[in-house]
C-alpha cells in the first residue's frame, strides 16, 4: 500500500544532484538512444537481456500482475517487483546508479518531472505515441502516464450499515477513518487534496482539507495506522480513502477469499481528484532494452485492458474494454465532482510541505 509523495522525494534525494543532460550511464558510455530504435530491434535485444525488475509494481496494484505474467509468456521476460513509494523508487533509481537492479517504476504524476530533473530517466516513445494525451507525457518520452484513478470512499458495511457517499457524510458519522501515510504516499496526499477540493480548496489552497482531516483527528477519529489491505480485511478499518481501482480491487479480492464480506466503494459526490501514474525508465538500467519493452507492452491495447481489470481509468481513450470489464466499473454519475489535476506546478509546491503540514495541524491534534 505504498505509493507516492513529493516530499519525500525532496527529503531522500539531494537537491544538488546534478542534470544529466549529456545523458551518460553509470558505466560512463553513452546513454542508449531508444527512440533511434525500432520496435523489431527492442524486442530482439529485450529477450538477450531475459529480464525485467520493477519497483512500485506489485502484482495487486492495478493488476500488474496480469501484464507481468503476459510479458513473461509473451517475451520470456523474467519479472520480480519491489513496492515503495514514489520517492523511495527514485532514491533507489539515485542510490544504486553504479550497480543498477532495477529497472522501471510506476511513479505519481508529480514525479515524472521529478525524476526528468534529476536526470534519472530515459525516453522512449512507444509505438502508440500519438494516442498518447499530451497531458499525459513528458515531450520526449521521459515518463508517459498509463492510467488515472480519482479518490474514493471504501466502507465495510458489516461495520457502518450506512456507508458516507461524500466528504460531508463522513463528518456526520461516528467511524474511525483511514487515510494513510501523508507525508509519503501520493495517494493519501491526494485524498487530502480531493477533501481540500469538496470543500472548497485546490491545489494552490490545501488550507480546507487540512482543516477537515484536523476537525476529524479532533473527534478521535482519524486512523493513525497503515492503511493496508490486510488491516482493512480483517475489520480494523471501517472506512478508508482510496484511488477507486484499488478500493475496487481490495472489494473483489476480500469477496472472493469470504463471501460474507461486505464492502461498498463510492466516489465522493461532493468532490474528488483524479491523478496519474507514469512509468520511468531507470537512466542507470543495465537492461534497458527489456525496461522499453514493459512500456510498450503497457501502452498497447492489452495493457490498458489489463489496468482497466484492475479498474484503473486507462490513459488511451481509443481502447475499447470488454464488455465484461466495463460493466464492472463505477458508474459515470458518480465522478459528476470529480476533476483532474488543473495546476501541476502548484500541486507540485504544495505537497512539498504537505507532509510537514499534516504532521503539525493534524496529527498533533489526533486523539
Amino acid at each position: 500500500m505504498y505509493k507516492k509523495s513529493v516530499l519525500s522525494i525532496i527529503l531522500t534525494l539531494t537537491l544538488g544532484t546534478a542534470i544529466f543532460t549529456g545523458c551518460f550511464s553509470s558505466s560512463g558510455t553513452e546513454k542508449i538512444d531508444l527512440n533511434s530504435m525500432s520496435l523489431d530491434k527492442i524486442i530482439e535485444e529485450a529477450k538477450k537481456e531475459g529480464r525485467v525488475d520493477s519497483v512500485g509494481m506489485p502484482d495487486s496494484w492495478a493488476n500488474w500482475g496480469d501484464t507481468w505474467k503476459d510479458i513473461n509468456e509473451i517475451y520470456g521476460l523474467v519479472h520480480t517487483d519491489v513496492d515503495m513509494s514514489s520517492a523511495e523508487e527514485l532514491a533507489v533509481f539515485e542510490s544504486e546508479k553504479n550497480d543498477a537492479t532495477k529497472d522501471i517504476g510506476d511513479v505519481g504524476q508529480s514525479f515524472g518531472p521529478v525524476a526528468v530533473e534529476k536526470g534519472l530517466t530515459i525516453p522512449y516513445k512507444t509505438s502508440n505515441w500519438d494516442d498518447i494525451p499530451d497531458w499525459a507525457k513528458d515531450d520526449d518520452g521521459n515518463w508517459i502516464i498509463a492510467y488515472y484513478g480519482t479518490i474514493s470512499i471504501i466502507t465495510n458495511t458489516k461495520l457502518v450499515p450506512n456507508p458516507p457517499k461524500s466528504f460531508e457524510d463522513i463528518l456526520k458519522g461516528d467511524y474511525v477513518v483511514s487515510v494513510g501515510d501523508v507525508t509519503k504516499a501520493s495517494q493519501a496526499q491526494n485524498a487530502v487534496l480531493a477533501a481540500a477540493i469538496a470543500n472548497g480548496g485546490s491545489e494552490s489552497n490545501i488550507q480546507p482539507g487540512i482543516d477537515y482531516f484536523k476537525n476529524l483527528a479532533e473527534q478521535g477519529r482519524l486512523d493513525k495506522g497503515e492503511l493496508s489491505l490486510a488491516r482493512l480485511e480483517k475489520g480494523e478499518i471501517a472506512v478508508a480513502l482510496l484511488w477507486d481501482y484499488n478500493a475496487l480491487g481490495y472489494k473483489d479480492q476480500f469477496m472472493t477469499n469470504n463471501p460474507n464480506a461486505s464492502f461498498e466503494v463510492n466516489v465522493p459526490l461532493d468532490g474528488s481528484i483524479q491523478s496519474g501514474y507514469c512509468t520511468v525508465i531507470n537512466a542507470y538500467t543495465k537492461r534497458p532494452h527489456a525496461a522499453a519493452l514493459a512500456r510498450e507492452y503497457i501502452l498497447s491495447d492489452e495493457g490498458q485492458i489489463n489496468l482497466a481489470i484492475g479498474y484503473a481509468k486507462p490513459v488511451r481513450s481509443s481502447v475499447v474494454l470488454p464488455e465484461e470489464v466495463a460493466a464492472k466499473m463505477i458508474s459515470n454519475e458518480q465522478y459528476v465532482k470529480a476533476r483532474m489535476v488543473s495546476d501541476m506546478d502548484a500541486w507540485a509546491k504544495t505537497a512539498e510541505t504537505l507532509g510537514v503540514k499534516w504532521q503539525e495541524e493534524v496529527i498533533a491534534y489526533a486523539k
